[in-house]
């Protein structure tokens, strides 16, 4: 049992992690949908709000407007610029032939400038619902039918739910024990029965506090130094194989992490 105790890998500073999608919409308005509800589940492409797309939808016809009046200038400044190419040196100058092909240009240019901003408003009317990126779970809901949302205020925050793992942080003495590939059980703080997996990668660094500079610039080091040396913790990271039936993962768990290093 002493060896066993000493010798495996374990520890029971282990955390369930899971990324967090943080969601802000790209345009401004009041919300007008809102078919989602805190901690539910959503599927990847579920609508999760709707903004006011009134406004962007009269952008859109403002834009198409001015593409169809800029493709008719266009289209008349080129049949001009062909009828002075065609004229006689006695009918029209060579300046006044160059006068209106480079107006032709520039109508061309306005009309690819309109078609850009139509393009512009129809995605800031495609904008205004806001669907989920991801399958996850709505987490910490604050926001409400009928707020405003503002672009780039993160409105609404997911719970990847297919992104779940471990960080077990070892002492650096076990490392020498631990390799990508080994298996791992995970024992969740409550439960019984372990969740399945394999170490999937070993942290290469962590903060040092000696390495923090003074206000000259130079290393401020800790000037105590006790005859008990603290080993570091590295970070582990714990690709989960397998969730035993009933058990829900829930990001910020803890767990005690056993790793066969054989």
């Amino acid at each position: 049992m002493w060896g066993i105790y000493m010798d495996t890998p374990w520890t029971r500073d282990g955390t369930v992690r899971a990324y967090v999608v943080a969601m802000a919409p790209e345009v401004a308005g009041r919300i007008v949908a809102f078919p989602v509800a805190d901690n539910q589940y959503v599927h990847k492409g579920d609508l999760l709000l709707t903004i006011e797309p009134t406004d962007y939808t009269i952008m859109v016809q403002q834009a198409e407007a001015a593409v169809d009046q800029a493709r008719a200038n266009a289209e008349n400044a080129e049949r001009e610029a062909m009828r002075r190419q065609h004229l006689s040196d006695l009918a029209t100058s060579e300046e006044q032939r160059e006068s209106y092909s480079a107006a032709a240009l520039t109508a061309k240019a306005n009309y690819r400038q309109a078609l850009a901003k139509l393009t512009q408003a129809r995605v800031n009317l495609g904008r205004t619902s806001i669907r989920s990126p991801v399958n996850g779970y709505v987490a910490n809901l604050t926001t409400q039918l009928g707020d405003y949302a503002t672009a780039g205020k993160q409105i609404i925050s997911l719970v990847d739910a297919d992104s779940f793992w471990v960080d077990g942080y070892f002492e650096e003495t076990y490392l020498g024990r631990i390799h990508v590939g080994n298996s791992a059980w995970v024992k969740l703080i409550g439960r019984s029965e372990p969740l399945q997996g394999h170490v999937e990668s070993i942290a290469r660094g962590i903060a040092v506090a000696n390495a923090e500079a003074g206000p000259s610039g130079l290393a401020k080091v800790n000037p105590i130094y006790t005859w008990v040396r603290l080993a570091q913790r590295i970070p582990v990271r714990i690709h989960i194989d397998r969730v035993p039936a009933g058990i829900d993962l829930v990001a910020g768990l803890t767990a005690t992490i056993e790793i066969d290093s054989k």
